[in-house]
């Protein structure tokens, strides 16, 4: 087992941009979907997503906080597996438009054509609490 610290793997995922986010839909099973950090990705345990508010994991979020980030590296030379990372997560909906504007880049205006200032849109926080990890050689787990 790694001894991993959360600022050597943040190294590790910053190139990393797309993610699936796992909510608990409303019949209980999980649901998940892909998401983009936005190009935030100077990971401290805490990651950042848009969507619009009326998007069912916003439901999902609001019945259910626990989420899940699965992420997955870029594969490596000769073969080598890539960089698996889960993270286990709290999420909370911001809806302050101060938080919409530091978190924005404007690789996002594709979705929401009127920037930070689109109407119907939110803003995921997810406070990693658990994330395990693999490269093919080092495994690990780090609990925030």
């Amino acid at each position: 087992m790694s001894t991993m610290t959360l600022p050597e793997l943040a190294k590790k995922m910053a190139d990393i941009d797309y993610l699936m986010l796992s909510t608990r839909a409303e019949d209980g099973q999980l649901a998940a979907r892909p998401m983009s950090n936005n190009e935030d990705v100077d990971y401290d345990g805490t990651s950042w997503y848009f969507t619009w508010s009326d998007a069912r994991m916003v439901d999902d979020i609001r019945r259910d906080p626990s989420v899940g980030l699965a992420y997955q590296g870029k594969a490596h030379l000769f073969g080598a597996p890539p960089l698996f990372i889960a993270v286990e997560g709290q999420a909370e909906l911001i809806t302050d438009q101060a938080a919409f504007t530091e978190h924005w880049d404007d690789s996002m205006d594709r979705w929401f054509k009127q920037g930070p200032a689109t109407p119907g849109i939110i803003l995921i926080k997810v406070q990693a609490r658990r994330i395990h990890y693999w490269d093919g050689e080092e495994e690990g787990e780090l609990t925030l």
